[in-house]
């Protein structure tokens, strides 16, 4: 058996660099290779207000990231038989049907290609706690673009029209079968949370700012359909990912995870993970397939889909980045997932340090 020692090591220099030069305040990262963990470290504060350290436990509210739990639900349960990935939305949610959706279907959904990215202008974090609100608001709404004949990504929409159509048919809310048949079997059930349970928020990594609520500004002017999809009061920042209502509701667009949970699940997406293993080798292959081409609606730019993901690094990385820096995913040829998340929400003119992380763990396995 490799000794990953010093791969643990060299990540373990590179977090304590960024934390020591005061460019992040706390960071965890973790990677699994053909179901064992080879990266486990963790540097910084997890709060500055109290002095907490980071854990390997510790959740950290992440925003897109997340979007791969919420995918991960249902393939979970579409290998049990209880969705079909070209089901139509309407039969099990009938309002959904009004202004041209009746034929929409779950693929189309995951590919981000439904055509219902918008939320109201007037939207407020207020509205995001209430489901059957927004439930009713995107089934009201009318696509921006016939169902399945381009995609963007559906920033904040993408969690209810999963969440409802996992509660309309399974009769349980998405973050029910997100604790029972993915985190509890992974031993993850305190680090993998759609809306967190009152008595593990104090638990939790509290966001700070560095420059995103800048960068988020900057988005607003450049990217034509940004405010469409992240309406002014429900930008992706650090305020509203701080807001104790916020995190304890179900917004399946985003989660709290620690970095080895949510690389734990991704590694049981690729096989076995002491004895879990949540879904089929054929299953695996069908979702980490590219599905969609051309410019992303949403951002302008090249965002290739897969069922539920996103294809990153020419299709060689399966996963989500967050609004940020956090960043997770699996590399299905190599047997290798990995997740960073971080509470210092920023970006870099030329750099990006979590993903010099991840390459830097996957350099060494792939080598």
């Amino acid at each position: 058996m490799q000794d990953w020692s010093p791969l643990r090591a060299k990540v373990q220099r590179a977090i304590d660099g960024l934390v020591g030069s005061g460019r992040e305040t706390g960071v965890q990262v973790a990677a699994y290779l053909e179901g064992e963990l080879i990266v486990s470290v963790v540097s910084g504060l997890a709060d500055q207000s109290t002095g907490q350290p980071v854990t390997p436990d510790t959740p950290f509210f992440s925003y897109s990231t997340g979007k791969g739990l919420t995918s991960t639900v249902v393939h979970v349960l579409a290998e049990q038989g209880k969705l079909d990935y070209d089901m139509r939305i309407a039969d099990v949610w009938p309002e959904y049907g009004r202004h041209g959706k009746k034929q929409t279907t779950l693929r189309q959904v995951l590919t981000h290609s439904a055509g219902v990215p918008a939320l109201p202008s007037y939207t407020t974090p207020e509205d995001f706690l209430d489901w059957d609100l927004m439930c009713r608001t995107i089934a009201g709404s009318a696509p921006m673009w016939e169902p399945g004949t381009r995609h963007g990504v559906h920033e904040w929409t993408y969690g209810w029209l999963i969440g409802e159509v996992v509660r309309r048919t399974v009769h349980r809310p998405i973050s029910w079968v997100l604790a029972e048949d993915i985190a509890r079997p992974l031993h993850a059930d305190r680090e993998l949370f759609f809306g967190v349970p009152p008595r593990q928020l104090n638990r939790l990594a509290r966001l700070t700012d560095r420059n995103w609520t800048a960068a988020l500004e900057q988005l607003s002017e450049q990217v034509e359909n940004f405010d469409k999809v992240a309406p002014p009061a429900v930008r992706p920042d650090s305020t509203l990912a701080n807001r104790r209502d916020i995190l304890r509701a179900d917004i399946p667009a985003v989660a709290t995870v620690s970095a080895r949970g949510i690389a734990r699940m991704y590694a049981a997406l690729m096989g076995e993970v002491d004895g879990v293993w949540l879904i089929s080798p054929e299953r695996l292959k069908e979702i980490t397939t590219v599905a969609t081409h051309g410019p992303d609606w949403a951002s302008g730019g090249d965002l290739p889909k897969t069922l539920g993901y996103v294809a990153q690094l020419d299709g060689a990385r399966i996963g989500w980045s967050g609004s940020g820096g956090s960043l997770a995913g699996c590399y299905p040829r190599l047997g290798l997932s990995l997740a960073v998340t971080k509470n210092h929400l920023g970006t870099g003119d030329d750099d990006d340090p979590m993903e010099e992380l991840a390459a830097l763990i996957h350099t060494a396995v792939a080598g």
